[in-house]
C-alpha cells in the first residue's frame, strides 16, 4: 500500500513555487522562446527579400488601415538590415535572460524582448504563431514585475498571466467540442495525416490502435476544457493538470514540429502553479490574491455592459422599418416585409430572397436602384427567424417551409392580378427555383444571384470541404453571441460598402444570435438535402437571368457549369434566357459593393424589360395566327 500512495502523492498537490521563483522560471522559459524565435528568422533570412513570405514591400499592403505612425515605425525597423540587427539583439537579450540572477536589469530585459517582439509581429506576419503571442504577454509582465518593488503589484501580473492561461487552454477546448472530428474522437488522426501538421508514424500508430487514439483525443480536449480545476480542491489537482498540459505540449513539439509551443506555453505554467498553491503553503504565504475581486468586479460590470448592447441589438434587430409590414404563413411564422408599389402597377413586382444568413438589406443598392430608374415594384423581406420575422413552425425544418413561405408572401402581399418575379441571392436563388411550380402563370422570371446549385455538395471539392467549417463557425457565433460577446464583434468591411441607412440595422442582425440560429436551422437542411440530391434540374417554363461573381467561378470552375445548368433548365420556346459572369464581383460584393450592384441593377432591368417585350411580341404573333 506505500508505493501506491507514494504514486498518488507524486502526481497529486499543489505545486509549491515562490513569487520571485515563477518570475524566474516564467522569464527563462519564454527567453528559450525568444532565442528560438530570432534564430530561425535569422536562418530564413531569404524570406525577407522579394519572393519570401517576409518580404516587406509585398507584405505591407496589410497595413493600409493603420496609421501613417505606425506605418511610418513599421517601414523603419522593416528593412532588411534593420530587422537583423533587432534579431540579433533578441538572440543576445535572451542569452542574458539564461544567465542566473534576480536584479532588476533583468526587468528591462524582458521588456525589450516583449516590445521588440510586438514591434516585428506586422514584420513577420506570415509564419507566427501563438508561442510568439504568449512570448510578448510573459515576458511584458515578467518584465514589469520585476520593475516594482511591491509584491501586491507582481502577484496582480502573476495573476494576470496565470488567469490568460487558464482562458487559453479553456476557450481551445471549447471551441474544439464544436467541430464533428473532435467530438467523434477523429481529430487526431485527421491532423496526422495533414502536410501542415502531420507525422506519418503517428498517423500509422492512430490507425493501428484507434481505441487508443480516441482515449486520447478526449484526454486532450478535458485537459484544456478543464484545466482550471488546478483551483479547486486547495490546488490538489494542480500537479497532474500542469504535467499533463506540460507533457502534452512536448508531444506537440516532436510530433508536430510546434517547437516553440514548448517554451511559449508552459512559460506560463509556473504562474499558474504559484496562483494555484494555497496561501497555507510558506511559499504562497503573502500572495494577494485582490486581483480576483478587481477582476470579478470589471468582469460582472463587462457582462451587464455586454448584455445591455446585446438587448438593445435585438431591439433594433426585431423592429424593423417604419414602413415594414407582417404576414403570418401557413406555417405559423411572421414574416416581416418591406413594399414599394413602383410607378407602373402594371409591371411585375421583383420580390427579393436573401441567402443564408444574409440580411435583406444585402439587396440595398439594387433596390434602391431598380426603385430609381424603373417602375418595377420591390419587395424585401427576412425569413423565418431573421431580422423581425419569428419562426413559429412546430414541424422539424426543411427548405421546402421556406418555400411556403416565400408563396404565402407573394399571393398575401403582391396583388393578384400582378405578375412577379423573384430574384434570389446564394441560397435565396435555390428557393426562388423551388417555388417556380406552385407560383405557375403568376411568375414572370428569375434572376439568380451566384445562385445556390442543389448537386454543390456532391459535385464542387471546394463546397464540401468548406461544408463542416461553415456549420464549426455558425455553431461558434451562436454560442459566443449568446454569450453576449457580440459587444466584441468588429464590423465586417462589406458592412461599410452598404447604403449609410443600412448599416446599423444589417450590423445588429449580424451581431445577434437570432440570424446565426436561423442560419444553422437552414445549414442542416442544406446540408441533408444537397447530399441526397441526384439527377437532373427539373424544366421550369418561365424566363431566367443568370449572373455570376467572376471570383466565384474562377475559384471553383464546377460553379460555372452548374450556373450554366440553372439557366438551361429554362430553355423553351418563348422563354427568354440569359446567363452573363459579372467581372471583379465576389459572392458577397455582387450585392454590397456599389459598382457591380449596379452593373446588376442595369443588367435586370435591361433584362426584365426584354422578358415582357418578347411576351407581348408572342401575344401579337398568336393573335395574328388566330386571326
Amino acid at each position: 500500500m506505500k508505493l501506491p500512495k507514494k504514486i498518488l502523492s507524486a502526481l497529486t498537490g499543489p505545486i509549491p513555487v515562490t513569487r520571485s521563483q515563477a518570475i524566474g522560471l516564467s522569464e527563462r522559459v519564454s527567453a528559450l522562446t525568444s532565442l528560438a524565435s530570432s534564430l530561425e528568422y535569422l536562418a530564413q533570412r531569404k524570406q525577407t527579400r522579394r519572393g519570401g513570405l517576409h518580404h516587406w514591400p509585398t507584405s505591407r499592403g496589410v497595413q493600409g488601415r493603420s496609421t501613417p505612425v505606425t506605418r511610418k515605425f513599421l517601414d523603419a525597423i522593416s528593412g532588411e538590415t534593420t530587422t537583423a540587427a533587432l534579431h540579433v539583439a533578441r538572440i543576445a537579450v535572451s542569452g542574458g535572460m539564461l544567465l542566473p540572477g534576480q536584479a532588476r536589469w533583468r526587468g528591462v530585459g524582458n521588456l525589450f524582448l516583449g516590445v521588440t517582439a510586438a514591434a516585428l509581429y506586422p514584420r513577420h506576419r506570415y509564419g507566427t504563431d501563438g508561442s510568439d503571442q504568449v512570448s510578448i504577454l510573459v515576458q511584458t509582465a515578467t518584465g514589469l514585475a520585476r520593475l516594482s518593488s511591491r509584491p501586491q503589484t507582481q502577484d496582480a501580473l502573476l495573476w494576470y498571466v496565470a488567469l490568460q492561461a487558464n482562458t487559453s487552454y479553456l476557450v481551445s477546448g471549447w471551441m474544439k467540442l464544436l467541430g464533428k472530428s473532435w467530438r467523434g474522437a477523429t481529430a487526431l488522426g485527421g491532423v496526422m495525416r495533414t502536410r501542415t501538421y502531420g507525422h506519418e508514424p503517428t498517423f500509422a500508430l492512430t490507425k493501428k490502435y484507434p481505441k487508443a487514439a480516441k482515449y486520447l483525443t478526449y484526454g486532450v480536449l478535458a485537459l484544456e476544457c478543464l484545466f482550471p480545476v488546478v483551483y479547486l480542491a486547495d490546488g490538489r489537482l494542480a500537479r497532474l493538470v500542469i504535467t499533463s498540459a506540460g507533457v502534452f505540449h512536448v508531444a506537440n513539439g516532436l510530433v508536430m514540429g510546434l517547437g516553440r509551443f514548448v517554451t511559449g506555453f508552459t512559460s506560463m505554467h509556473p504562474m499558474v502553479a504559484y496562483t494555484s498553491t494555497p496561501r497555507t503553503f510558506p511559499s504562497a504565504a503573502g500572495r494577494d490574491d485582490r486581483i480576483l475581486l478587481v477582476g470579478a468586479t470589471l468582469l460582472a460590470g463587462a457582462a451587464s455592459v455586454a448584455g445591455a448592447v446585446a438587448v438593445q441589438r435585438r431591439m433594433r434587430a426585431l423592429e424593423g422599418w417604419s414602413h415594414s409590414g407582417y404576414l403570418t404563413s401557413r406555417h405559423g411564422s411572421e414574416l416581416q416585409y418591406e413594399q414599394s408599389e413602383g410607378d407602373d402597377p402594371t409591371l411585375p413586382a421583383l420580390v427579393f430572397v436573401n441567402g443564408m444568413v444574409s440580411t435583406s438589406e444585402h439587396f440595398a443598392w439594387i433596390t434602391e436602384k431598380i426603385e430609381q430608374e424603373s417602375g418595377y415594384g420591390v419587395v424585401t423581406y427576412a425569413r423565418a427567424g431573421y431580422a423581425g420575422s419569428r419562426y413559429r413552425s412546430t414541424s422539424p425544418y426543411c427548405l421546402a417551409e421556406s418555400v411556403d413561405d416565400l408563396v404565402d408572401l407573394v399571393r398575401g402581399v403582391v396583388p393578384e392580378a400582378r405578375k412577379v418575379a423573384l430574384i434570389g441571392h446564394s441560397l435565396g436563388g435555390e428557393l426562388a427555383r423551388r417555388a417556380a411550380a406552385e407560383l405557375g402563370d403568376r411568375l414572370q422570371a428569375i434572376v439568380y444571384l451566384d445562385s445556390s446549385h442543389p448537386a454543390e455538395l456532391n459535385r464542387s471539392s471546394q463546397q464540401n470541404k468548406a461544408a463542416e467549417s461553415l456549420a464549426v463557425l455558425m455553431n461558434t457565433m451562436t454560442r459566443s453571441l449568446n454569450a453576449g460577446l457580440g459587444i466584441l464583434m468588429a464590423r465586417p468591411a462589406w458592412l461599410e460598402a452598404l447604403p449609410a441607412n443600412c448599416r446599423n440595422r444589417a450590423f445588429a442582425q449580424y451581431a445577434d444570435a437570432r440570424m446565426w440560429e436561423a442560419g444553422r436551422r437552414e445549414w442542416d437542411a442544406v446540408e441533408r438535402e444537397f447530399r441526397a440530391f441526384a439527377g437532373n434540374l427539373p424544366v421550369i417554363g418561365t424566363h431566367a437571368l443568370v449572373i455570376s461573381a467572376q471570383h466565384t467561378v474562377d475559384r471553383d470552375p464546377e460553379q460555372l457549369l452548374m450556373h450554366n445548368e440553372i439557366a438551361e433548365s429554362h430553355r423553351g420556346e418563348g422563354r427568354r434566357v440569359e446567363s452573363c459572369v459579372l467581372n471583379g464581383a465576389d459572392h458577397d460584393s455582387l450585392l454590397t459593393g456599389a459598382r457591380f450592384a449596379t452593373e446588376a441593377s442595369r443588367r435586370i432591368i435591361t433584362f426584365l424589360d426584354g422578358t415582357l417585350a418578347a411576351d407581348a411580341e408572342q401575344v401579337r404573333g398568336t393573335e395574328e395566327t388566330g386571326q
